[in-house]
């Protein structure tokens, strides 16, 4: 935002005690202290615009208000506004693109489809999955998916068995399951590549994060004839429970990777 003058510009003091009156006249924050500790001025506006996500007030692919805009209708400084805009970003629920503002991320970008699918080949490959559904079915939850997806014995999940590609080549059998009652309709449509972009446009539902657990495995007679290989052959299980921005498990994805030409990369900070 451009100012015409430097008097224009309040002083950092200043816009810190404007913070700190703000947050000590917040009940939610006075609240926050008794119950679960002091939380940060940013992390309430964070938690303000996460809410705004969560209900869809912003769309995929859409531009949000400027900082300035913000900071005015929530009635704290520029500078809270754009650390909280940061922490969201650095969550990968919005992108920042220089000269143009800030957007809502899309699950159907590439970068985003890297935050979720961690393996990559040894070799020079691209790497980009594809994939190949085998059964799409409505049914009562197993056992698993009941506790993985918090759910009682009397709802319905949509589970999808399916083959996933690598520069052409078959690595990874997974399958996934999602609360029928989250996904109406699900069962009956046509599974694209990239199921949390149709998630987020379809259904209103945006992972958030995702909780992986990898074990090493030896293939059972189903597993290797769907990975055309033999029964016992070494293998890598992820176990993944996806949340939604309402903090919602919302997918249970168990894969089963072969990994003779291809390892998972992860970025720790």
């Amino acid at each position: 935002m451009l100012v015409s003058s430097l008097d224009d510009l309040p002083s950092k003091r200043a816009r810190q005690r404007h913070d700190m009156e703000r947050t000590a006249d917040d009940p939610t924050t006075t609240a926050g202290r008794s119950e679960i500790g002091y939380r940060p001025l940013y992390r309430q506006v964070y938690e303000k615009l996460l809410k705004r996500l969560a209900d869809a007030v912003w769309q995929p692919g859409q531009m949000l208000p400027s900082e300035g805009q913000l900071a005015l209708e929530l009635g704290v400084s520029q500078g809270t506004v754009r650390k909280a805009l940061d922490a969201l970003t650095a969550d990968s629920l919005l992108i920042r693109r220089q000269g143009r503002g800030t957007f809502v991320a899309e699950h159907d970008d590439q970068q985003s489809v890297f935050r979720f699918f961690k393996l990559r080949p040894d070799g020079d490959g691209a790497g980009i999955p594809t994939s190949r559904v085998i059964t799409m079915t409505e049914a009562s939850p197993n056992a698993d998916e009941r506790e993985n997806l918090d759910l009682l014995r009397t709802a319905q999940v949509v589970r999808i068995e399916r083959l996933r590609y690598l520069d052409g080549r078959l690595c990874i059998a997974e399958t996934i399951s999602v609360p029928a009652v989250l996904f109406p309709g699900f069962a009956r449509m046509e599974v694209p590549n990239t199921l949390y972009s149709l998630y987020a446009t379809r259904f209103g539902i945006t992972i958030a994060t995702a909780n992986e657990r990898l074990k090493a495995i030896t293939l059972d007679a189903r597993q290797a004839q769907l990975l055309e290989t033999t029964e016992g052959t070494a293998a890598l299980e992820i176990d993944r429970v996806a949340v939604d921005l309402e903090d919602r498990p919302v997918e249970w994805r168990l894969s089963i990777c072969l990994t003779q030409v291809l390892h998972y990369n992860s970025l720790l900070r």
